[in-house]
């Protein structure tokens, strides 16, 4: 009897996601690394903090292909570069990642719906969701680099950018968990 419940297609996809959120995992502490060399304690902070939400993300996806029958391939990522040269690169670099991975997510959403897989689909509901969440925080935080003066940003700027980004919340909610009328 057959005991796999996921289709090979969307094993293999699934598996590339796992190894797309440990790259994105890798990036985040090469981030982070730059931040402490640069002097950026929040910074730094934020994004190892960051790099530990992603390497959850890929331990979701790994039970999941698990639960469904399927077989995990951990496959080697890609070395994470270039480093930024300033805090505005930075950001742009966090924005540029969750891009692709909000890009391949819904790639897998759209072949679990045309595979009719719909367990598969109902799972990755939640990933979607996440990556709107991480779109807009990384939007969020680029804009603050920007006004803090972007590629010139002062020393004072950036000490206080830096104290700001070291205290944001990791979860950043999203306007249909939001009342904006309370």
């Amino acid at each position: 009897m057959n005991t796999v419940r996921i289709s090979e297609t969307l094993q293999k996809a699934l598996n590339d996601q796992v190894t797309l959120e440990a790259y994105s995992a890798q990036m985040y502490l090469m981030l982070a690394c730059w931040a402490d060399e640069n002097q950026l304690d929040g910074v730094k902070d934020f994004m190892m903090k960051h790099s530990q939400e992603e390497r959850v993300h890929m331990a979701k996806i790994i039970e999941y292909i698990q639960e469904r029958g399927g077989t995990v391939v951990i496959d080697a990522i890609r070395k994470p570069e270039p480093q930024p040269n300033n805090v505005l690169e930075c950001f742009e670099s966090v924005l540029k990642q969750e891009i692709e991975n909000t890009t391949a997510v819904y790639k897998l959403v759209k072949m679990s719906m045309d595979e009719e897989d719909w367990a598969t689909w109902n799972f990755m509901q939640w990933l979607v969701a996440e990556q709107r969440e991480e779109e807009k925080l990384a939007l969020d935080l680029l804009d603050k680099a920007k006004l803090a003066g972007g590629n010139n940003m002062s020393d004072t700027a950036k000490f206080e950018l830096n104290k700001l980004i070291g205290n944001t919340d990791q979860e950043f909610p999203i306007a249909d968990n939001v009342n904006p009328l309370e």
